[in-house]
């Protein structure tokens, strides 16, 4: 099948989408969320009540059935309109939905999907720590089982959404140090819990959810809160390195395709609007020769994308593939976004214009869910180039 041809649901999708976008998500709104850092609870509640968050969810839990290619597409579009909402809802279909549908126990299925596809439930990741990067096992925040309950102590970074969630999705080390990779385990630690502390972090972009340290001081969480019940109990890095990271690379090219695709909508209708030397610069050799750099870099990205989504949708693991479309995708649209803030000219670099934003909101995207340099070593250990 052409990467590009859809399925029927698929062009329906879009169009919902596109109404939805047209009806609650108006540029002066979406401009006015980024300007005060603001999530639109109310825009988040509505997609739930379209059905979107249940692109993730099994039918036996009231949602449509996995669909990879699906939730790509909302992705692309939702982030390419607003990061106010597009980044809430990854929190809730892939951060929850996907997760709990794979790794969480048949209690936690039952008791949590359904509020994902209903109520459009939100988890933050806390995995990250102030000395803890790529280097996921070597976390530090501990979790002490005493009686029925656990007790965290320890610190999060980079916990994006972690006060608009519903539960915070902490790894946590439940063993010895030395055997990092056994000793771990995650934990569904409710946002409200006594014992957090909240402090922002002023980021360039990504604005809406805020991103948080979270510091957890004696924070006690029933033991059922475990990802997976008996099951996740030191298992954490298994879930971790399961299907689910494969989507998530995919959720972050995702991302990166839909900015790069409204960065490129918008210098193409500047181009031919603006007015120099008695002539639209879009007739000027060097715009269109921009121009036509960034429409192909953006097909190439987006055939990518949804070719690697179909593979997952077909094969359910797709490591490589999905190590190479997030390392191109993500490097291709920062470069396609900040070559439609040169077509702008000055105007690319001011406020008045969403150009701005979206050259803030993609400069993350080679980082976030792995970086480039990770991707890169993905690449050649999984095509086992010789150490």
């Amino acid at each position: 099948m052409n990467s590009l041809s859809e399925a029927d649901h698929i062009l329906m999708l879009r169009e919902t989408l596109s109404r939805f976008i047209e009806r609650e998500m108006p540029l002066e709104l979406v401009r006015k969320w980024d300007h005060d850092n603001h999530f639109p609870r109310d825009v988040h509640r509505k997609l739930a009540e379209l059905g979107l968050m249940g692109l993730t969810v099994p039918a036996e839990y009231g949602g449509g059935g996995r669909d990879v290619r699906a939730t790509i597409v909302a992705i692309e579009i939702l982030c390419g309109r607003s990061m106010a909402v597009g980044g809430p809802y990854i929190q809730s279909a892939c951060y929850a939905g996907l997760n709990i549908a794979e790794v969480g126990s048949e209690r936690q299925k039952r008791e949590i999907l359904p509020k994902v596809v209903s109520d459009g439930m939100i988890f933050a990741y806390g995995i990250s720590e102030p000395d803890v990067g790529a280097d996921v096992a070597s976390v530090r925040a501990t979790a002490k089982a005493d009686g029925d309950r656990l007790i965290i102590n320890g610190s999060k970074r980079f916990c994006s959404g972690a006060k608009i969630s519903d539960y915070i999705y902490t790894l946590v080390r439940t063993g010895p140090q030395e055997d990092k990779y056994r000793n771990l385990t995650l934990v569904l630690v409710p946002s409200d819990a006594d014992g957090l502390t909240y402090e922002a972090q002023d980021a360039m972009g990504l604005k809406g959810t805020g991103t948080y340290d979270v510091t957890f001081a004696d924070v006690a969480v029933p033991l059922e809160n475990v990802v997976g019940e008996e099951a996740g109990w030191n298992n954490a890095w298994s879930m971790l390195l399961g299907p689910g990271l494969d989507i998530e690379k995919m959720e972050v090219a995702a991302m990166a395709l839909g900015i790069a695709s409204a960065a490129v909508e918008e210098a193409w209708a500047y181009a031919q609007e603006r007015i120099q030397f008695g002539q639209p610069i879009s007739a000027f050799q060097s715009i269109r020769h921009m121009l036509a750099e960034v429409q192909t870099k953006l097909h190439a990205c987006r055939v990518l994308t949804y070719q690697t989504a179909d593979t997952l949708d077909r094969e359910g693991r797709a490591s490589l593939e999905t190590s190479m479309a997030k390392l191109f995708v993500c490097q291709a649209a920062q470069e396609i976004v900040l070559t439609c803030q040169q077509v702008l000219g000055a105007y690319g670099y001011i406020k008045e214009f969403d150009m701005e934003r979206h050259v803030r909101d993609i400069l993350i995207m080679p980082i976030l869910g792995g970086s480039s340099a990770i991707q890169k070593n993905n690449i050649c250990n999984m095509m086992k180039l010789k150490k």
